[in-house]
């Protein structure tokens, strides 16, 4: 890489590290936001074993819209707060959805373990929320 070059990346780099986001529009609250885009994750992450490796039209339509809703409000709501937090909270709405969705439709193990880890992913997400 020449020194033009990684100049002009590092220059890249800390000018959107210095952007400072707008103040969400009226009525856009980022944290409902990411709540959505979660709730979305446990659509399509439950929907992809209907897909049968998305060899089935319908199912693989909702989960890839379901999909591309997810991330899009997931980007929306990472505007406004802190990248590893949103993630982090994303994330763990879909582990718990999923994880519950399994354990009531799909009829997967609801043991005292696996119930006791979707409590402390619970915890982790509530902590980040609050901290």
């Amino acid at each position: 890489m020449t020194d033009a070059t990684r100049e002009a990346v590092s220059d890249v780099v800390a000018s959107t590290l210095a952007q400072t986001p707008a103040a969400p529009t009226p009525g856009m609250n980022p944290w409902i936001r990411l709540v959505e885009a979660g709730l979305l994750e446990v659509v399509w992450a439950s929907g992809m074993k209907s897909t049968q490796g998305f060899t089935k039209l319908w199912p693989s339509v909702l989960v890839i819209v379901a999909m591309i809703a997810s991330f899009t409000l997931l980007a929306q709501a990472m505007k406004f707060l802190p990248a590893g937090t949103s993630y982090a909270i994303w994330v763990g709405i879909g582990a718990v959805g999923v994880a519950i969705f399994g354990m009531v439709w799909l009829k997967e193990p609801a043991t005292a373990w696996r119930i006791g880890c979707i409590l402390l992913i619970l915890l982790g997400v509530l902590g980040l929320k609050l901290r």
